[in-house]
């Protein structure tokens, strides 16, 4: 136990025979329950896991491949079967120092804090040692987040250390977070539809030998349409369905003068090149004034939305 809480860890494994050892060797002593997931792996992870002699280790296996996110919530779903206060996440690949797992403990347990995460960009040892395409895609992944999650003042959503109240974790609806790499963003999702209090860790990531399972191009095309389901999803939850907001009007007024100003005045440019004649002023000001009102309802629409942050 830690500070009289009881700790679980789970580990969702794919093709980690060479890592997760390693990994459970590391887990400090105060962890109550070690949950491993393999999610059918092709290598030996399932027979290294059945090898390790220890009472705290649970050894689970998924009878089809459903990605890092349905491995997780299979450990998730365990550890709220065993009691635990406080379930923990963390890959089977070795890259997350678990001596920092005490900070992630005691801001749950000390400051009231709901959910912890892992922050790789607030540590400067990390932001050097992160591949510069890494570095690229997260700074891009993680504003879509914040528009898309509603936790503004949350960085790095796509890091997978985290920890977070098992009593929390029950309210979760597991049917619309997402199975594979998107998990950890519809994580963050449910935790805002919640109200639950989020607060970033700074972490250091240890890059070895390691291979990537993610698909580049697989992230490229499906990540922009899951934010945008998130985001319209969350808006429905949370400003509609349990506590109808202004921000809805902002955004749906909004959307319609923002789409329409921009569309009218683009049909008339063009048709103004190809007729070789000018829009009449009364077309140019509709077109501007429905621009203009519509992105200053929208800003007013994320405004309020920042402000309605889940505060720790």
């Amino acid at each position: 136990m830690y500070k009289d809480k009881k700790i679980a860890v789970s580990i969702p494994c794919y093709n980690e025979s060479k890592f997760i050892k390693n990994v459970i060797k590391n887990i400090p002593d105060y962890v109550d329950f070690i949950i491993t997931v393999d999610d059918c792996s092709k290598d030996d992870t399932y027979k290294v896991l059945q090898s390790i002699k220890s009472k705290k280790l649970t050894v689970l296996q998924t009878e089809k491949n459903v990605g890092v996110g349905g491995a997780s919530k299979v450990g998730f779903l365990k550890a709220i079967e065993l009691e635990a206060d406080i379930v923990v996440k963390v890959d089977g690949d070795g890259q997350m120092p678990l001596v920092t797992l005490p900070v992630f403990l005691d801001v749950i347990i000390d400051q009231k804090i709901d959910y912890a995460k892992g922050n790789r960009f607030i540590d400067a040892v990390s932001l050097k040692n992160m591949p510069k395409h890494r570095l690229i895609a997260n700074i891009i992944l993680t504003f879509l987040n914040k528009l898309g999650s509603g936790y503004w003042n949350i960085f790095d959503p796509q890091n997978g250390f985290l920890a977070i109240k098992t009593e929390k974790v029950k309210f979760f609806d597991f049917l619309k977070v997402h199975n594979r790499y998107f998990f950890e963003n519809d994580m963050l999702l449910q935790a805002n539809i919640y109200n639950l209090k989020v607060q970033d860790i700074p972490l250091e990531t240890i890059y070895g030998n390691e291979i990537s399972h993610i698909n580049t191009l697989q992230v490229f095309f499906t990540f922009p349409f899951l934010f945008m389901r998130m985001f319209f999803y969350r808006i429905y939850q949370k400003y509609v369905l349990r506590d109808f907001s202004p921000i809805i009007l902002f955004l749906f007024f909004g959307g319609i003068l923002f789409w329409f100003g921009l569309i009218f005045g683009l049909y008339h440019w063009i048709q103004s090149i190809v007729t070789n004649t000018y829009a009449s002023t009364g077309t140019v000001m509709i077109a501007t004034v429905c621009f203009i009102l519509g992105f200053q309802l929208l800003l007013q629409a994320i405004v309020l939305d920042i402000n309605n942050t889940p505060k720790k």
